[in-house]
């Protein structure tokens, strides 16, 4: 008796487009180069002013593998739900169209599924900036340890994993859980993400799975941090995903969550406080009130000189955390530490220490 050899898991690949002519044929030649060969792609022209829905549609023609949907704009969490409406595989993934896949990222990733069973896999990733690729030190951290088929209470931290490209899900799995990107707003994929690691068992893997483009012409999103829209939108998305941890309901996780994880990229708002529109600073502080008010940044895992910003935030004090920041910018280096009778502390010499929380100034093992 002949028996047939397993039939390879097709994964298929959701390939949102907008504005990317000069970095999409790259995106998805890593895509249809890779070592794992059973792959549909499925590319969403969303609308696209300049020629990148011809590029797809030339790759269609000459590599059956690939699959066009040309849409009106609606924006990337539509485009992506878009792509999830064609897909046929066991397993699927996203792909950003100015990023690229190294060649054994997405074996890496059906290989430990396979053994594994879990129902996603997430990997760590490098950003492609001016002077080569970097993996994030966070990343790093949360992706030291090689887990397989665990749940979010063995490692919660790893919600600070958000992004949706470093990761392969079941399609059984993504269906069945109900998950779909928001729609409409910046930052759509930390909801997702956070109810996905909520809802399955997953694979941690440290090796670098994807390839993240920092574009240098500001048309990033993560470089338009100054707008209201932007500050609204990411507000809005943490709240969705802090309302999923709420509601999973383990104070372990909350716990870890609100301090370790949603706190994380507030330093990045907090550099634009000096000189920031009357409507932005009441933003940001209404945020920062709505998720932290009962608790405190104070007690947060940011570094210290933003726990510290943090908390003159909260207390509507708008010119002394635009000073911290301006001194912290213009040291060019972390901020001085002293020790006095209330142990040690940071040293910014531009506000009254008797004029803030002692707290807010302590430094601490979990500063990292």
């Amino acid at each position: 008796m002949r028996f047939g050899r397993r039939r390879a898991p097709l994964v298929s690949v959701v390939v949102p487009v907008y504005a990317v002519e000069a970095w999409l044929p790259a995106c998805l030649d890593s895509a249809l180069e890779q070592r794992h060969r059973d792959v549909e792609v499925v590319v969403v022209d969303d609308g696209s002013p300049d020629g990148s829905g011809a590029i797809a549609d030339a790759y269609a023609a000459r590599d059956p593998r690939v699959r066009v949907v040309h849409t009106d704009n609606h924006g990337l969490g539509a485009a992506r739900n878009e792509g999830l409406r064609h897909v046929t595989g066991d397993y699927v993934t996203f792909l950003d169209s100015d990023d690229v896949v190294p060649r054994d990222a997405w074996s890496t990733l059906v290989r430990s599924l396979e053994g594994s069973g879990s129902d996603f896999a997430t990997g760590s990733i490098v950003r492609w900036e001016p002077d080569g690729l970097h993996e994030p030190p966070w990343m790093r951290r949360l992706h030291a340890t090689r887990r397989l088929a665990v749940g979010i209470t063995d490692h919660p931290e790893i919600l600070g994993d958000v992004f949706a490209w470093n990761k392969m899900f079941r399609r059984s799995f993504w269906e069945s859980a109900g998950l779909s990107w928001p729609e409409g707003v910046r930052y759509e994929d930390q909801p997702t993400t956070t109810r996905a690691f909520l809802a399955g068992r997953f694979d941690v893997l440290p090796e670098v799975v994807y390839h993240w483009r920092i574009r240098q012409d500001g048309t990033s999103i993560t470089q338009q941090r100054s707008s209201l829209q932007d500050l609204a939108d990411r507000w809005e998305t943490k709240r969705m995903a802090l309302h999923a941890v709420e509601e999973y309901a383990d104070p372990q996780v909350l716990e870890v969550f609100r301090d370790r994880v949603l706190a994380g990229d507030l330093h990045r708002y907090f550099t634009e406080i000096p000189g920031c529109p009357d409507e932005w600073w009441s933003l940001l502080r209404a945020g920062v009130v709505e998720m932290w008010g009962d608790r405190s940044l104070v007690h947060s895992g940011l570094p210290p000189v933003h726990r510290l910003t943090g908390w003159l935030v909260e207390q509507d004090r708008r010119a002394d955390a635009a000073a911290v920041m301006e001194y912290a910018a213009g040291l060019g280096r972390p901020v001085d530490r002293v020790t006095d009778d209330d142990g040690p502390r940071i040293y910014v010499p531009v506000i009254d220490p008797d004029s803030v929380d002692r707290e807010a100034l302590a430094l601490r093992e979990h500063e990292a």
